[in-house]
Formats: structure tokens, C-alpha cells, sequence
């Protein structure tokens, strides 16, 4: 099950459908995609692969609801993203949650290859579960590595077990529950930084060459979280002298 596509020159060319992944492609404004698989999730033993290049163009990449995990004995679902952005692309993907149900097991491999030319905001959604559940999934493994200009930028590696993250939120005596990581490049990385961090977003630090800004937010509401990625985004697209864009989700 998987996807490719490719925008050269702001323009799209699909490469490989594989049901059951779908998508839908806008152009009014800018680029604009919403993945969608059939089913509305990922059951074990699926291998869902997303693959995609920007050159010179640029694209804003969604999900059009969550990714729901379903339970599993043994077999793990696996999702895999490669993209790779260059000659002055911008990429802005932004996910909505990924639903862990009782007793899944996941795995994610994101990677992303780009120039210093280039721009990016990516954002990833974790909820506890279902709304009657508390973090009780399997186990849940995820690969982030972003590579700039054929050099590796940033590695993050999650090996977490359900019972692990309720077991640690229970002892910090959190209130919060939902979690999201935002990745950023910008045109001047510190500036952008400094702005966030004035407005309110104190979490926010760089990788080890400041060339990705990286982030995490909390919340105990996904409408409130989601305000907050929202927002973030915006002073993103503001940096780019972009306009706010609305994805057309409730």
C-alpha cells in the first residue's frame, strides 16, 4: 500500500497509487494534499509507504482525519515517509493525531532529505488512545531522521511501551495527556526561535547545528493542542510571507 508522487516546478505528477492509499489533490491557493487511507487506519501486518520530492515548489500536506491503530498479538502495522525537498522548496505537514487502540503495535520510519535552501514544518500528534482508554497500547516505535545537504542533521528514536508512558505521566502528576513534536526550518532559524519563544513557546530548542528548530507541546484537550500548532504554524507561514491558509477540516 503506497503513494508517490512528485512536484517539479510547482507542478504534480502522481507515480504510484497502490490501493487502499488515497488522496486528494488542491490547487486553488497553493499545493495542497490530504492523505487518506481506506479504512481510516492501520491494521497489523500493513506496511503503508508515503514517498514524495519537491524541487523548486511547494506543497501544505495533511492527513484528513486520525490514524487509528488497531489492536494486535503479534504482527505490527508500519508506516514509512520518505521525502526529499530541494532547490528552494517549502513542505508544511501537519498531521492530526495518531490513535493508539488497546493493545496495538507500531511502527513509524520518517525521513526527510533537504538542502539549506529549502523550508519545512512538520508537526506529529500522539493521544492516549481512544477516549476510554490511557495509553494502552503495545509498543510503539518511531525513526525520525532528517538529513540536510547529504549529512545527517538530527536523529530521534521513541521505543516506548504503553504501560511506560502512563506509568511516567502518572508519576510527574501531569494533567496533560496529549503530546505534539513540531520540526522547523526557516529562512533564519534563530530569529524565528527568538519570536516563538517570546509569544509563549518557551519548549522550543534547535538540533545540534541549529539548522532544525524543535519542539513539543502539551495539552490535556486535542482542540487546545491543536489551537497551538495552529498557531505556531501561522508565525511560520507569516516568516515565509505567506498568508494563514485554511485547511478545511472541522
Amino acid at each position: 500500500m503506497s503513494i508517490k508522487f512528485n512536484f517539479k516546478d510547482d507542478k504534480f505528477s502522481l507515480d504510484k497509487l497502490e490501493l487502499p492509499s488515497r488522496h486528494y489533490y488542491f490547487s486553488e491557493e497553493e499545493n495542497y494534499i490530504k492523505l487518506l487511507n481506506i479504512g481510516e487506519g492501520i491494521f497489523p501486518k500493513d506496511k503503508i509507504r508515503t514517498s514524495f520530492k519537491l524541487d523548486n515548489s511547494n506543497l501544505i500536506l495533511t492527513t484528513e482525519s486520525a490514524t487509528k491503530i488497531y489492536p494486535s498479538k503479534k504482527e505490527y502495522g508500519i508506516n514509512k515517509i520518505d521525502i526529499t525537498i530541494q532547490n528552494g522548496s517549502n513542505l508544511e505537514f501537519l498531521n492530526d493525531e495518531l490513535i493508539l487502540y488497546k493493545d496495538s503495535k507500531y511502527i513509524q520510519f520518517f525521513n526527510l532529505d533537504y538542502d539549506d535552501s529549502s523550508t519545512f514544518f512538520y508537526s506529529d500528534i500522539l493521544s492516549r488512545g481512544r477516549s476510554f482508554e490511557e495509553f494502552d497500547f503495545s509498543k510503539m516505535l518511531i525513526k525520525n531522521v532528517f538529513i540536510c545537504n547529504k549529512k545527517k542533521e538530527y536523529i530521534e528514536k521513541f521505543d516506548v511501551c504503553g504501560d511506560e508512558l502512563k506509568n511516567y505521566i502518572q508519576r510527574k502528576n501531569s494533567e496533560n495527556f496529549i503530546f505534539a513534536k513540531v520540526y522547523m526550518k526557516t529562512k533564519e532559524n534563530e530569529n524565528f526561535i527568538k519570536n516563538i519563544q517570546q509569544n509563549g513557546f518557551e519548549s522550543f530548542s534547535f538540533s545540534h547545528n541549529k539548522k532544525i528548530i524543535i519542539g513539543v507541546i502539551s495539552s490535556n484537550n486535542m482542540s487546545n493542542l491543536k489551537l497551538k500548532i495552529m498557531k505556531i504554524w501561522e508565525f511560520y507561514r507569516k516568516d515565509l510571507n505567506k498568508e494563514i491558509f485554511n485547511l478545511g477540516k472541522q
